[in-house]
């Protein structure tokens, strides 16, 4: 028999999905004072929620009517019409989240919207009877809401949360992503008492970036890229860090969409291939970005907790993402700040054990840009510049490819006064390190791990240059795949050819290839073309050739690079010094591995104790 659920056990079934911990409480809370425009909000816990959250905010608040109807299930003033729905601009919209909360616990709501009158209403509610009393109480402008004994009427909810620090922990976690949301808003965070964490409203600039190297540590505010680029509907900004600040764990990741925090597996596809020749293997980048783009083109309704979005021009944002990354990664060169990071920005702030993160003090591992060479390599290892009769060689055995395109490097001497970047090379410790001296101090440069990435870089833009060629296979491959699989296949057509993959659909379920990159043509034919339409129809893109290619590439340049007990002159050391400041991305070797590293003079002062 088909019944209608009372009231209450419909509110804790919803509950099930928007408040899972204490924590859950807390983000829908915010995100309610921050549509409601606040611009401070403070957060009380007690035995990590589950005792005890309070949330007060400096907000418009709500008259009568509004409190009591504000706890009854899908009420609420955010949206209004389908049309309102296909184009959410706030952060709340579902009208579920209070009334869902107040089924497991005891909540209080008090608000006030009059800013001269401290005359304000509160509504109470218990879960077990879901009944609302509303009565006056004092309360400035803005908004009180209360939680006590969460989920006290659904034991078999709370027992399964965890340690009081493991809960306090995802509630700090969620104050961490908000703050970094909206650095215009006041937050502050007590637990059992104790304040954790006190952010004041950032404004300026300058308070913006302290606001970064507070919560995500000074060292990833030093060693961070700034972007910043818009493209039609499109505009990204933010940081993302060097390659070589990497993570062991993806705990350094945080993407925002119109300012609401969100995983999405495009996203992080995007990012990972921006980040694919340049990161150690294992290893996770950092980055905070915010993409903001019209809210007609993201649709936030399709997860409760509204964590997940889905974008309507995937394929485009997609791109946008790759190509932004890709280039701010590649534009950095040795002697450029990557970010700015205050003078006054703390090490560390009193919140910062519960987030796990330490603080910088770590010698910076900087990584570089792009600018086309301009020297040839002959087979014997001579490079000859092109501009002047100037003779170097690297080492017998070495063969590099000339970049034909941009302007000349610039030209520095010992004599000159001009110190480039790396500054110039002192000696070769065994066979292995460069040791160069620049304005700051000690140039650490690892010779063949910087000649791979000189020779990789240059072997991309060989084969950019010259495109992909196509080599047939002896006999073409039919492939039995699903029907959306092969609807993919005849759809991008074109561009898989451009790619070097010659693909057709020859029946609902079926594909052929008849052509692959002539550098793959010994490849795994089979799982190299199931895999791009894999990615295809997860992400509307593939990088699975280039990858392919760029591997192979990869293991060219290693083969092709200095070896380790090669003996070089200065003037050689000094010309592969030069290249790796005109190539994009030469603070990584092509697995990752830093190539160079900087240390100050203030790093060698405190080896030595000197000024102490």
């Amino acid at each position: 028999m088909i019944r209608i659920l009372e009231p209450r056990l419909a509110n804790q079934i919803a509950a099930g999905e928007v408040v899972e911990r204490p924590a859950s409480v807390v983000k829908e809370a915010v995100e309610n004072s921050l549509d409601a425009g606040a611009t401070r909000i403070d957060i009380d816990v007690e035995a990590g929620g589950t005792r005890l959250l309070r949330i007060r905010d400096d907000g418009v608040g709500m008259g009568e009517g509004d409190l009591e109807l504000s706890l009854a299930r899908h009420a609420t003033s955010k949206i209004d019409s389908i049309e309102d729905l296909e184009a959410v601009a706030s952060l709340g919209f579902r009208g579920e989240a209070l009334a869902s909360i107040a089924s497991v616990s005891r909540l209080l709501l008090t608000s006030n919207t009059d800013q001269a009158s401290s005359r304000g209403r509160q509504a109470l509610c218990e879960g077990r009877e879901m009944s609302v009393a509303v009565r006056p109480a004092p309360h400035p402008r803005g908004t009180t809401l209360e939680v006590r004994d969460l989920f006290y009427n659904t034991p078999a909810r709370r027992k399964f949360l965890r340690t009081e620090k493991t809960e306090f922990g995802h509630i700090h976690e969620v104050i961490k992503r908000q703050a970094l949301s909206r650095p215009d808003v006041a937050f502050t965070l007590r637990h059992n008492g104790k304040q954790t964490v006190q952010l004041g409203a950032a404004i300026a600039d300058s308070e913006r970036d302290r606001r970064i190297a507070t919560i995500c540590g000074k060292e990833f505010a030093e060693r961070s890229v700034s972007v910043a680029r818009e493209a039609g509907s499109l505009k990204l900004w933010g940081w993302v860090a060097e390659p070589t600040f990497s993570r062991s764990q993806a705990d350094l990741q945080y993407f925002f969409v119109n300012g609401r925090v969100i995983r999405d597996k495009l996203v992080s596809h995007a990012i990972r291939q921006a980040y694919r020749d340049v990161l150690f293997h294992g290893r996770h980048p950092a980055f905070v970005l915010f993409l903001e783009l019209d809210p007609s083109g993201v649709d936030v309704n399709v997860h409760p907790t509204k964590h997940e979005v889905r974008f309507r021009d995937s394929r485009g944002v997609h791109d946008f993402l790759f190509g932004t990354l890709s280039r701010a990664l590649g534009d950095v060169r040795p002697g450029q700040s990557s970010a700015v990071v205050p003078d006054d920005a703390p090490e560390s702030y009193a919140s910062q054990a519960a987030m796990g993160l330490s603080p910088g003090g770590t010698p910076s591992l900087m990584s570089t840009g792009t600018a086309p060479a301009q020297t040839l390599y002959g087979g014997d290892g001579t490079a000859f510049d092109q501009r002047s009769s100037n003779v170097t060689n690297y080492g017998q055995g070495l063969s590099l490819l000339h970049r034909t395109s941009g302007a000349p490097q610039p030209e520095f001497s010992e004599q000159s006064g001009e110190i480039p970047p790396l500054g110039f090379a002192v000696a070769q410790l065994h066979g292995v390190y460069i040791l160069a001296e620049n304005q700051h101090g000690l140039v650490l440069v690892d010779m063949h791990a910087a000649h791979e990435r000189i020779t990789y870089e240059r072997l991309k833009q060989a084969r950019e240059s010259t495109g992909i060629t196509r080599q047939p296979l002896l006999v073409p491959l039919t492939l039995a795949v699903s029907s959306r699989e092969a609807a993919i296949a005849a759809e991008q057509a074109e561009e898989l050819a451009s790619l070097g993959v010659l693909v057709e659909a020859v029946g609902e379920e079926a594909v052929v290839c008849r052509e692959l990159p002539a550098p793959l043509i010994e490849a795994d034919a089979e799982a190299l073309v199931r895999d791009v339409l894999s990615d295809l129809l997860e992400f509307g893109t593939s990088d699975r050739i280039a990858s392919s290619l760029d591997e192979l590439l990869s293991t060219m340049a290693c083969h092709g690079s200095v070896r380790a007990n090669r003996r070089l002159t200065l003037p050689e050391m000094n010309a592969l010094l030069r290249d790796m400041e005109q190539t994009e991305r030469s603070g990584q070797c092509n697995h990752g591995r830093p190539t160079w590293v900087q240390l100050g003079m203030t790093d060698l002062d405190k080896l030595f104790l000197r000024g102490r």
